[in-house]
């Protein structure tokens, strides 16, 4: 008999059902005591299922109370954890590094859309939260590789699909290295930190909460749960263990090369984008849908001390490396905008890359919105297309440089500047009717003296 090379399902997902109804049980934080799930050998492809990071409580309808008001404390649900074994039988150990090669991915067959939005300024807020405080959503359907939205007409893309969060489960002792930097920024870093003046997402951190907690297939309200999420670590940041890098070239063929803290690794997955502008600036801000990886694994023995170097006070503090895979969209034209290392009020800062990428997220919206465009549209937009962020200088001081170049070929009309003016007509006449709320806080809202009305 002939073997099987079928690709061997080892969470699946229904969707019909919500993340607690699951079959197999998903999980929302870090932590070495959550039980694997299922379990896999190296050189065998096997498929793992999630649901989008919210588990199914933003939906398709064309409104944005669901962003508004959506619940903080349960991102991202993940699938896993998987424990990974050598051919032997024997576990991938503390030590090791886990090479996790994503053979294929995409939608759940019958789920082809995803959705992109900006979360209200007191409900998670985003990169440029100050400028844009109201929740608002935009819908995106899938035409095989390329998507396209009701809400930002004029344009179609390929998506560069991935997975937002690919990690393995930390040791105890890397948590509470976790925990104890991560709390001391939330009761320090607003007396400390001169960004947290031009950058306005808060909090700071998001530390262990029991609210909204799930922990696979540790049964709620036993002891063992209460202990384990109080100290679980959300899964917002990225961190060495991976997790939630949101690195769009993490795509099919792509290889990543992850530290091993636990036995077995414990690796999990989720946040599944079909495409991803880099920063995904709006934070809610790729176009997150339910998805499949396909994956193969390997176990390279010893592979921290080998390859990684440590850079803090412990061996644990590493990162992961990757392998950007074959298959990516091709494109030949880009509008680059520039920004540097001074803020909206004029204020000149040293060599801040992220206030200049700020500036030069702020200029490319301003530019298209030139376009028929609102600025909200075009905030969504360069959250979710495939446009490529780069930081161009950093030795130049006062300012650091930061680029954001974006394909051309994605809109239907010609956006370069010309010898005459911005055109003008009924063609560029663009539907601002997108899902959005009222923003009911009273945090100010910064303006640019200069922008475009």
């Amino acid at each position: 008999m002939e073997a099987s090379h079928s690709c061997r399902v080892v969470i699946p997902i229904d969707l019909k059902k919500k993340p607690r109804e699951q079959k197999i049980p998903l999980h929302n934080r870090w932590h070495p005591d959550i039980p694997p799930v299922a379990e896999v050998r190296t050189g065998e492809v096997f498929r793992v299922e999630m649901v989008d990071f919210s588990g199914g409580g933003i939906t398709k309808e064309y409104t944005a109370e669901d962003i508004k008001y959506a619940d903080p404390s349960i991102v991202h649900y993940l699938s896993g954890p998987i424990r990974v074994l050598d051919v032997d039988g024997n576990p991938a150990k503390p030590g090791d590094l886990l090479a996790v090669e994503i053979c294929n991915l995409g939608p759940l067959p019958g789920d082809e859309w995803g959705f992109t939005a900006i979360f209200d300024r007191e409900n998670g807020g985003g990169f440029l939260t100050d400028h844009f405080p109201c929740a608002t959503k935009a819908i995106w359907y899938f035409e095989g590789i390329y998507a396209y939205s009701p809400h930002i007409p004029g344009v179609r893309f390929p998506g560069l699909t991935h997975p937002g969060i690919v990690g393995t489960a930390p040791s105890m002792e890397l948590l509470n290295i976790w925990n104890e930097r991560e709390r001391e920024l939330v009761e320090t870093g607003l007396q400390s930190l001169k960004l947290c003046e031009v950058v306005h997402s808060r909090p700071l951190a998001n530390l262990p909460s029991t609210k909204g907690c799930f922990l696979g297939k540790i049964e709620e309200g036993t002891p063992e749960w209460e202990r384990i999420a109080r100290e679980a670590a959300r899964t917002i940041p990225g961190r060495e263990n991976g997790g939630n890098c949101d690195i769009k070239n993490l795509s099919r063929g792509s290889k990543v090369y992850l530290p091993v803290f636990v036995d077995g690794a414990n690796l999990s997955t989720g946040d599944m984008h079909f495409s991803q502008g880099d920063g995904e600036v709006a934070f809610c801000g790729a176009i997150e849908m339910s998805g499949f990886l396909e994956l193969k694994c390997e176990i390279i023995r010893d592979g921290m001390k080998e390859y990684l170097t440590p850079m803090g006070p412990t061996p644990l503090h590493v990162n992961p490396i990757f392998e950007i895979g074959p298959v990516e969209p091709r494109f030949s034209e880009w509008l680059v905008f520039e920004g540097i290392s001074v803020d909206e009020s004029g204020r000149q800062h040293f060599l801040d890359a992220t206030i200049a990428y700020k500036r030069a997220v702020l200029n490319a919206i301003d530019y298209l919105s030139r376009f028929g465009y609102t600025k909200e549209q075009v905030y969504l937009l360069l959250s979710c297309c495939p446009c490529e962020g780069r930081i161009s200088g950093i030795v130049d001081s006062p300012n650091a440089l930061a680029t954001l170049a974006i394909p051309t070929s994605i809109f239907d009309q010609d956006i370069r500047p010309k010898t005459n003016k911005v055109p003008t007509g009924p063609r560029l006449v663009r539907n601002p009717d997108i899902p959005q709320c009222t923003y009911d806080g009273k945090l100010p809202t910064t303006k640019n003296p200069s922008a475009t009305a």
